[in-house]
C-alpha cells in the first residue's frame, strides 16, 4: 500500500484559543437583559451629552403665564411643551435634559473618583501588608462606621450658599462648568457634591481590592517576576492590577447606582445640588409640593431615576455573570 506524500496531505492549522476578554464579551452579548440595559444607558448618556443642542428652550427661562401645563400642551405663545411646565413655567423637558447631564455626570465622575481612591489604597494595603495595611484598614473602618448620609448632609450644608468659599481652583471650576453645562458659580457646589460623595464612597472598593491584592500576590508568577528583578511598581501595574480588574469593573457599575441614588436623595432633601441647577432629585423636591394637584409632576423626574437605576443594576448583574469563570462554557 502506498503512503500518500506529505505534499498531498491537507495542512492542519492549530485552533486559535479565545482570550479571556473575548469570552467575557461573547457571554455578555448573549445576556439579552444586560445588553438591553447597556443600550438604554448609552442612550441616556448620549441624550444628556447633547442636552444643550436638543433642548427646545432656555434652561431657566420662566413663564408665569404658562405654569403647571400638562404634557403635550401648548402655551400662550403657541409653543409645544412636551412634558409640560413646572411651578415657574419653566419647560420640564428642557430641565429634564440638563438634569440628566448633572445627575448622570455626577454618578459616573464621583464613582470614578471613589474607585480610583479605593483601588489605590486597597492595592497598596493588600500587596505590601504591614503598617500600610494597618493604616488603610483602620481608616477604612472609621469611615465605614460613620453614617455617610448624615455626614454628607453636614458637609454640604456648611458650604451651600457659600460657593465662593469652596477652595477649588478656578480653572477646575471652569472645566466642570463646561462638562455639566452649568454656570461657574453653580459648578462649585456641583464639584463639592462630587468630591464629598467620592471621599465617603471608596470603602467598599478598597476592601474588595485589598482582598484581591492579597490573593494575587501569593501566585507563583508574582514570585517569578520578583526573581527576574521586577520592581514593586511594575508588579503592581503589570500583574496585580490587571488580574484584579474584573471584580473592580462590576463594583464600578454598582457604585454608579449607589452614587446616583445618594445624589438624588441629597438633592431631594434640599442639601445637595440646588435650584436653579436642575437634577432629578431637586426636580422631584420641587414637585412634591404640587403632587396632589398635579400628579404628573413628580413622575417625570422620578422615572429617569428608576430607569437608570434598574439599567445599571441589571447591566452589572450581566457583567458579573460574564466575568464569573465558574459559569463559562
Amino acid at each position: 500500500m502506498s503512503v500518500p506524500s506529505s505534499a498531498a496531505m491537507p495542512e492542519l492549522k492549530p485552533a486559535r484559543s479565545e482570550g479571556q476578554w473575548a469570552i467575557v464579551f461573547r457571554r455578555l452579548r448573549r445576556h439579552r437583559v444586560a445588553m438591553f440595559c447597556f443600550v438604554v444607558l448609552i442612550g441616556m448618556l448620549t441624550i444628556s451629552a447633547l442636552a444643550p443642542l436638543i433642548a427646545p428652550f432656555e434652561r431657566d427661562e420662566p413663564n408665569l403665564r404658562a405654569r403647571f401645563l400638562t404634557p403635550m400642551s401648548v402655551d400662550n405663545d403657541g409653543n409645544l411643551r412636551l412634558l409640560g411646565t413646572d411651578h415657574l413655567g419653566r419647560d420640564y423637558f428642557t430641565r429634564l435634559l440638563y438634569a440628566s447631564r448633572v445627575s448622570l455626570g455626577t454618578a459616573f465622575f464621583a464613582t470614578f473618583l471613589a474607585s480610583a481612591i479605593g483601588i489605590t489604597l486597597g492595592i497598596l494595603a493588600g500587596f505590601f501588608g504591614g503598617w500600610v495595611d494597618v493604616i488603610v484598614s483602620r481608616t477604612l473602618e472609621v469611615i465605614a462606621s460613620i453614617p455617610t448620609l448624615v455626614l454628607l448632609l453636614i458637609v454640604v450644608t456648611v458650604f451651600v450658599g457659600r460657593e465662593e468659599d469652596i477652595p477649588i481652583p478656578r480653572f477646575v471650576t471652569s472645566i466642570f462648568a463646561g462638562f455639566f453645562a452649568v454656570q461657574t458659580r453653580e459648578a462649585n457646589i456641583v464639584l463639592l457634591v462630587n468630591i464629598v460623595l467620592a471621599l465617603f464612597g471608596w470603602t467598599v472598593t478598597a476592601r474588595l481590592m485589598r482582598g484581591m491584592a492579597m490573593s494575587v500576590r501569593e501566585h507563583i508568577y508574582i514570585e517569578a517576576a520578583r526573581a527576574l528583578g521586577a520592581s514593586n511598581f511594575r508588579i503592581l501595574v503589570r500583574h496585580v492590577f490587571p488580574n484584579s480588574l474584573p471584580p473592580m469593573i462590576v463594583d464600578f457599575t454598582l457604585g454608579v447606582n449607589a452614587i446616583l441614588l445618594a445624589e438624588s436623595a441629597l438633592s431631594f432633601l434640599g442639601f445637595g445640588i440646588q435650584d436653579p441647577t436642575p437634577t432629578w432629585g431637586n426636580m422631584l423636591n420641587n414637585a412634591q409640593n404640587y403632587m396632589f394637584q398635579h400628579p404628573w409632576m413628580p413622575l417625570i423626574p422620578a422615572m429617569p431615576i428608576l430607569i437608570a437605576s434598574l439599567a445599571v443594576n441589571y447591566f452589572g448583574d450581566g457583567l458579573r455573570d460574564a466575568l464569573d469563570p465558574r459559569q463559562r462554557g
